[in-house]
């Protein structure tokens, strides 16, 4: 993610996809293993395969603003990855790309996040729960839209915010039951096992929270999920009891 201070966001999006086609090449093996336990045993090498095509795909593009190269990685992904994934996480992009045509701010990126989870889980017929890559992102875009429209935050706080928010859902999914996709044929065999399309989804936030903060030349801030418009802290455990009469000692 970019916003006023880059002035080329095409190039931005660009240096994202290839950062996660690295990361996704790097996590082929993990991911692999994630899915053997409750899948086709296929998802780290479909994602691999459609995410360095993709990287190919924008690299080749001349000059190109950020909707061109999101449509243009979305059409790859749907061409290239394999099962379920290509159309969830391609033909999603394709469509929230549109959110990205007066360039990259805030705004629009809120706009693009809420667009994909809105068609990941039209195309997936997945809630919250399901254990998949939904339980992941939502409560990333959640927290990201949020971040951004209530609390205020600089952009590159709100995606920290939001990278926590989705490892959180990710571990979410390992103590609940499948109910969507392959997973969900083995019943109560599936809790136990972290959902890899929810994992992939985290290594794909991090790596553009990563990229967003090399190309703003900012340090990648430690951020957890919790708003700072709620206490941190217990009241009780502060030393705080609001239940304490104001004028004892």
């Amino acid at each position: 993610m970019s916003d006023d201070r880059t002035g080329d966001d095409g190039a931005a999006v660009v240096a994202a996809v290839e950062a996660v086609a690295e990361r996704i090449e790097e996590e082929r093996d993990h991911l692999t293993q994630l899915d053997s336990a409750i899948g086709d045993a296929d998802h780290g090498g479909n994602m691999a395969r459609g995410w360095a095509e993709a990287a190919d795909a924008a690299r080749d593009l001349d000059d190109p603003d950020a909707e061109t190269v999101a449509k243009t990685v979305g059409k790859t992904l749907m061409g290239e990855v394999g099962g379920a994934s290509g159309p969830l996480f391609g033909g999603s992009l394709v469509f929230a790309a549109g959110e990205l045509d007066e360039g990259i701010t805030s705004e629009t990126a809120v706009a693009f996040a809420e667009t994909y989870l809105e068609k990941v889980e039209d195309r997936g017929d997945a809630r919250v729960g399901d254990q998949t890559m939904v339980d992941a992102l939502t409560p990333a875009v959640h927290t990201f839209k949020k971040s951004i429209e209530v609390d205020d935050l600089d952009p590159i706080e709100a995606l920290a915010k939001a990278v926590d928010a989705a490892e959180r859902g990710v571990a979410f999914t390992v103590p609940i039951r499948a109910r969507k996709g392959r997973a969900s044929y083995l019943g109560w065999r599936s809790v136990g096992h972290q959902d890899p399309g929810a994992t992939s989804t985290l290594f794909i936030l991090e790596e553009l929270l990563a990229v967003a903060a090399e190309r703003l030349g900012v340090d990648v801030p430690e951020a957890a999920a919790t708003s700072p418009t709620i206490p941190d802290e217990d009241p009780d455990e502060a030393g705080d009891d609001p239940a304490a009469d104001p004028g004892d000692d």
